[in-house]
C-alpha cells in the first residue's frame, strides 16, 4: 500500500489526524491492533477544551457533540465539606464541553467512515523501517504481511505502543513521575450529583463528581495502588464516595450498580523530543498526565493540531518549517499542561508521607484560589486550555 502518511494506532488521536489530514487532501491509512468494538469500548476522559472542541467542529465531527454535550462554565472545589465555585466564564470567557472520549471516537470513525478513510483493524507485528530515510511500515493482518510505504508516520499508539520505542534509547529523554495512589472509578446509570464538576480534597483522600451525560455519571475515589477493583463492592464505594463529598452534595446523590469499575494508577510522563526523522509521536505515545487536570485526550488534540498544520504547509507549498518546529511547539504546550495537571493533583491529593506544614500548603493552595481573582483566573485559563 501506499500513502502520505500512515498512522499507527486508531484511537481519538489518530482518528483526528486522520481525518484533518484527508479533508486537507493527504492521504493516510491507519492500523489499529484492535477491532472497532474493543476501541469504543475503552472507557476514559470526558472534557473536552475548548480548541479540542473546535478541532472536532472543524474536522466534521462535532455536530453530536454540539447537540449531545453539556458545556460546563465552571466547576467547584472542595476541602473537608467547604465548597466553592470557580467560574470559568466569567474568570476567562471560556467553557468546557463534557462528552465522553467513547462518543468522540464514535463520531470520529462516522466522519471517517463518511469519506472513505482507510483503517485497518486487527494489525499485529507492526515494524516501523527507515525512519529517517524513505520510511515505510511493515505489519501482519490475518495471517497475511503487509507493508506501507510513505511519506511521515505518525505513532498514535498510546504508552505501550511501538512507535516511541522506535526512536534510539540514545535520542530519547524521558521524565517521569510516578504518584502513590491510583483512581477507583465507577461508572453508573444515575443522574449527576450536581450541573458542574466537583473536585473534593478530604483527610479521607480526594474524590471527584464527573458525568458523562444527564442520566450517566462518572465518579472517583482516591485508593492505595494496593487495591484492586473487585475488592471495592458497590455498596463501599458509595459509601465512601459520600463521605468525602460537601454534605449538602452527599445528600442529594443518587446511588445505583456500576456498569464499569477500574483503577488507573496516576502518573506524569513525557518522552522527549516528539520527532524522529519521519516519525512523529501525538498523545499518550508522548506523553502521559494525571487526569485530576483532564488534560490526557485534550493533549492529544493539540498534538494532532500542530501536526496537521506541519502538513499542510508541507504538501501545499513544499516548506518543511512548520513540520521541522512540530516538536518544540508541541511540547511547550505539553508542559504547560503537565504543570497544571501536577499543581491540582499535588493540591487535592492526600500523600502518604506528607506532614502537617505539607497539608497547610494545601489549605493554602485552595484559599488562595477561592479569594483571588487571579488565581481563578490562572485556573480558568488552564482548565479551559491555553491556546494553541
Amino acid at each position: 500500500m501506499r500513502a502520505q502518511v500512515a498512522i499507527i494506532g486508531g484511537g481519538p488521536s489518530g482518528l483526528l489526524l486522520s481525518q484533518l489530514l484527508n479533508k486537507a487532501g493527504i492521504a493516510t491509512v491507519v492500523l489499529e491492533r484492535k477491532g472497532r468494538e474493543h476501541v469504543l469500548s475503552r472507557i476514559r476522559a470526558g472534557v473536552l477544551e475548548t480548541g479540542a472542541a473546535d478541532l472536532l467542529r472543524e474536522a466534521g465531527a462535532g455536530t453530536r457533540m454540539d447537540r449531545e454535550g453539556v458545556l460546563h462554565d465552571g466547576c467547584h472545589l472542595s476541602s473537608n465539606g467547604r465548597m466553592f465555585h470557580v467560574d470559568f466564564k466569567q474568570a476567562c470567557g471560556r467553557q468546557v464541553m463534557v462528552y465522553g472520549q467513547t462518543e468522540v471516537t464514535r463520531d470520529l470513525y462516522e466522519a471517517q467512515d463518511a469519506i472513505g478513510a482507510t483503517i485497518l483493524h486487527d494489525v499485529e507485528d507492526v515494524v516501523l523501517h527507515d525512519l529517517t530515510g524513505t520510511p515505510h511500515v511493515t505489519f501482519m493482518r490475518n495471517g497475511v504481511a503487509g507493508r506501507i510505504d510513505c511519506d511521515f508516520i505518525a505513532g498514535c499508539d498510546g504508552f505501550h505502543g511501538v512507535s516511541r520505542r522506535a526512536i534510539p534509547e540514545d535520542r530519547r529523554r524521558e521524565f517521569e513521575k510516578v504518584y502513590p495512589f491510583g483512581w477507583l472509578g465507577i461508572l453508573s446509570r444515575t443522574p449527576p450529583v450536581d450541573a458542574e464538576l466537583i473536585y473534593a480534597s478530604h483527610d479521607r483522600g480526594f474524590a471527584l463528581a464527573s458525568m458523562r451525560s444527564a442520566v450517566l455519571s462518572r465518579h472517583y475515589i482516591q485508593v492505595p495502588l494496593t487495591d484492586r477493583p473487585e475488592d471495592w463492592t458497590d455498596e463501599a464505594f458509595w459509601d465512601e464516595f459520600r463521605l468525602r463529598l460537601p454534605p449538602e452534595v452527599a445528600a442529594r446523590l443518587v446511588t445505583g450498580p456500576s456498569i464499569e469499575k477500574s483503577i488507573a494508577p496516576l502518573r506524569s510522563f513525557v518522552s522527549e523530543p516528539m520527532r524522529w526523522g519521519k516519525l512523529f509521536l501525538c498523545g499518550d505515545a508522548a506523553h502521559i498526565v494525571p487526569p485530576t487536570g483532564a488534560k490526557g485526550l485534550n493533549l492529544a488534540a493539540s498534538d494532532v493540531h500542530y501536526l496537521v498544520e506541519g502538513l499542510r504547509g508541507f504538501y501545499a507549498n513544499g516548506q518543511s518549517d512548520g513540520v521541522d518546529a512540530y516538536s518544540d511547539r508541541a511540547l511547550a504546550r505539553v508542559w504547560q499542561a503537565m504543570r497544571f495537571s501536577w499543581s491540582l493533583t499535588t493540591m487535592m491529593h492526600r500523600f502518604p508521607d506528607a506532614s502537617a506544614y505539607d497539608r497547610r500548603m494545601q489549605d493554602t493552595d485552595l484559599a488562595q484560589i477561592e479569594r483571588s481573582d487571579t488565581a481563578r483566573r490562572l485556573m480558568a485559563e488552564n482548565y479551559t486550555g491555553l491556546p494553541y
